[in-house]
């Protein structure tokens, strides 16, 4: 009986997208260990942004930095 964990920042994942995720998740145990997938379950989690850290600063900080530096980035390419 699998148990899949799927832990996304919540950006607004549509549920076609997260039916996708299940979808795939599933058709992989299948696949690879021949799971039976009326036993197989896929839980997908949500985490805000600001919960969820990547090399000591949270997603949000890490988003508006690199936002920052592509604009900076277009800046220098305008000159």
């Amino acid at each position: 009986m699998p148990y899949v964990n799927i832990r996304i920042t919540k950006e607004g994942a549509t549920a076609a997208q997260k039916l996708e995720l299940i979808e795939g998740a599933t058709d992989l145990l299948q696949r690879v260990l021949n799971k039976n997938p009326a036993t197989t379950f896929v839980i997908i989690d949500e985490v805000e942004m600001d919960s969820w850290g990547v090399n000591r600063e949270n997603v949000v900080t890490m988003r508006a930095r690199e936002a920052a530096a592509r604009a900076a980035a277009k800046l220098g390419d305008k000159s």
